[in-house]
């Protein structure tokens, strides 16, 4: 872990001043410190419902992605481009925590709710949308600056 967080410190330090951790002291806890926390993004799996709104990260800041499924349909939500561009800290659901090493997708077969917290990195624009899908409400887009 010490090795990660090297690494996005020193992308992190190479980027604008806009492109930086959202705050100065890390302190112990480091890029996984309160201050360094943004918005949690929602994102809603329901059938013929948007899935949410576009949102802009900041690289190196710590996020919270909740994905609420309302149990109207199987669904899921993919985006393997968002999840190679994030280093994922763990996936928490039904209060069980994973920390997986990557994922494509995550599918709902019930109403439940997945809780992804993770550090933004790789700055570009990825999709996350419901598979099969091609309406604009089913993606939302995640940009990293």
């Amino acid at each position: 872990m010490t090795r990660i967080l090297a690494l996005c410190l020193t992308l992190c330090a190479g980027l604008p001043a806009s492109a930086t951790p959202l705050c100065d002291d890390f302190g112990f806890a480091g890029l996984l410190a309160a201050c360094n926390r943004g918005e949690t993004i929602t994102l809603t799996l329901a059938s013929g419902q948007p899935l949410g709104e576009d949102v802009t990260l900041q690289s190196g800041a710590y996020y919270t992605l909740e994905i609420v499924a309302d149990g109207s349909a199987e669904l899921a939500v993919e985006g393997p481009g968002f999840f190679r561009a994030i280093w994922m800290n763990e996936i928490v659901i039904n209060q069980i925590e994973v920390r997986p090493m990557a994922i494509d997708s995550i599918e709902f077969d019930t109403a439940g709710t997945a809780e992804l917290s993770f550090i933004a990195i790789k700055p570009g624009t990825h999709v996350l949308r419901i598979p099969g899908s091609t309406g604009e409400t089913q993606q939302i887009k995640i940009s990293i600056q």
